[in-house]
């Protein structure tokens, strides 16, 4: 983590946090802390929003989300895989630091067991510092955290939830008996299948339920609203893929429709808080887990590679902020940003410091979006998930593959990663790959691994001849 002067480090040495309430126009308003909502989606493509130029898919409420806000042209995610990802998000921890470094759980290494199949216990989520900070507290939708009991999510700081444990599931009801990682629990209980329509529609109702509930309550709430979409399985609403019956092929087709349900759900909790009267007090941002699925139809435009990838298109996510009034809107902000950050964000907005004895890698961005702190939140970000890593130093990125050649890159004159430096930049090259090995020595070895098809996976994936969407497509 870089720290840009003395300002810089005083804001990331005292938990990242700034006060904010004091900004509020209205008194009476300031006597509650900010409601914070986090949106995350799932395997959307980065081209795919209109905001980011897509002319196929209209996604009118994540445009008035950027257009309300500050929209992050270089946000990246800690992972190009859910698991990880979603991991390094709810901490603000690098997830290597406590060995939550691949998608599944499975296989453990030697000296772990079945019970240490998730995020690991003594980590501490965005969950339990909104609590810590006086939020209520809400999980709605993907966890991925963990089957285990000690894994769910009333026991990782979250008073409510509406969600499940597993990483995806059906958007329509189940018929048949399924386990119960993949049925939807509202707290201890178990959804009846009947009671789901369609699965994004079924966590938006539920998000709505919630802020309808909390509006007029003495504490302010945190919801972290982590839908499957556009995820597969690809199922969309008939009437939905009707609107796209024009697109082909047919899976890009369904994903356009999964991505129509998926803008209206955003609009309907935005149109919700500003019924309750609290669109004002809301600091809403949104994230995408990682780059676009192989699987899914999705469009990551000019970047390079897809989910699973160290490519621009595999850790390059679309990033919105958005608190009217607190602040800019219509804003891009074009400095690398993490999803590391949102934990500390969340608590610079409700004006709390972070209250555990843990290392965080991520900063508050507020005072980096209002101007109040010059320079960069990061000059430094790492990536790794076993043969293949990642560091990204100013404009400089190295993709470093077991087995392969050294990829280096100048993000700036060449975004979509086509021309390979490492042969012409000998120093820079050694520059990068010193930092990468340095950040890598205070990781620790992870707890579980993957196999031998993901690796073989990752090493193709990152050869420069793999160059087109068929050929990345052939990798999951």
């Amino acid at each position: 983590m870089w720290r840009c002067g003395w300002l810089t480090a005083l804001v990331v040495l005292t938990g990242c946090v700034t006060a904010t309430r004091g900004l509020a126009e209205d008194p009476a308003e300031a006597t509650k802390g900010p409601n914070v909502i986090v949106i995350v989606s799932d395997d959307m493509g980065y081209a795919d929003l209109g905001v980011h130029g897509s002319r196929e898919i209209k996604t009118p409420n994540f445009d008035r989300l950027a257009q309300d806000g500050v929209r992050f042209t270089q946000g990246y995610v800690t992972a190009s895989v859910c698991c990880p990802s979603r991991a390094g998000l709810l901490t603000g921890r690098y997830q290597q630091r406590f060995g939550h470094e691949f998608n599944g759980f499975w296989p453990l290494n030697p000296g772990y067991t079945e019970d240490d199949q998730g995020l690991p216990v003594d980590e501490k989520t965005i969950g339990d510092a909104m609590q810590a900070a006086g939020y209520k507290t809400i999980a709605i939708g993907k966890w991925h955290m963990g089957d285990r009991e000690q894994f769910f999510m009333l026991n990782r700081g979250f008073d409510e939830c509406y969600a499940i444990k597993s990483g995806n599931r059906s958007y329509w009801p189940y018929k048949e008996d399924v386990s119960e990682a993949r049925r939807i629990w509202r707290n201890r209980e178990l959804v009846p299948e009947e009671e789901i329509v369609y699965l994004t529609d079924s966590l938006t109702d539920a998000a709505v339920d919630f802020i309808e509930r909390e509006a007029e309550e003495d504490k302010p709430f945190f919801m972290y609203l982590s839908y499957t979409a556009p995820h597969t399985p690809m199922h969309g609403k008939a009437d939905d893929i009707e609107d796209y019956r024009h697109l082909t092929p047919q899976n890009r087709r369904v994903y356009a429709a999964m991505m129509k349900s998926l803008d209206e759900g955003v609009g309907r909790v935005r149109d919700t808080l500003t019924a309750q009267g609290i669109d004002e007090n809301t600091l809403i941002i949104f994230i995408n887990d990682n780059g676009g699925a192989t699987n899914n139809g999705s469009d990551n435009g000019q970047y390079r590679g897809m989910k699973g990838s160290k490519w621009e298109g595999g850790i390059r996510v679309p990033y919105t902020m958005t608190w009217p009034g607190h602040v800019p809107s219509g804003r891009t902000y074009n400095h690398p940003v993490s999803a590391l950050d949102i934990l500390p964000t969340a608590l610079g907005a409700a004006d709390a410091a972070y209250p555990y004895d843990k290392e965080l890698d991520g900063v508050n961005l507020l005072p980096f979006v209002r101007g109040e702190v010059k320079g960069k939140p990061h000059e430094t970000l790492y990536w790794r998930r076993g043969v293949a890593a990642a560091v990204r130093d100013g404009d400089w990125k190295l993709i470093r593959t077991e087995g392969s050649p050294d990829l280096l890159f100048n993000l700036k004159t060449d975004p979509g990663e086509r021309n390979n430096l490492a042969r012409k930049n000998p120093r820079k090259l050694a520059e990068l790959k010193a930092k990468l090995e340095a950040w890598e020595s205070g990781m620790v070895e992870p707890i579980w691994s993957e196999g031998d098809k993901w690796e073989r996976n990752q090493v193709m994936k990152h050869r420069m001849e793999i160059n087109t969407r068929a050929l990345e497509r052939r990798y999951p």
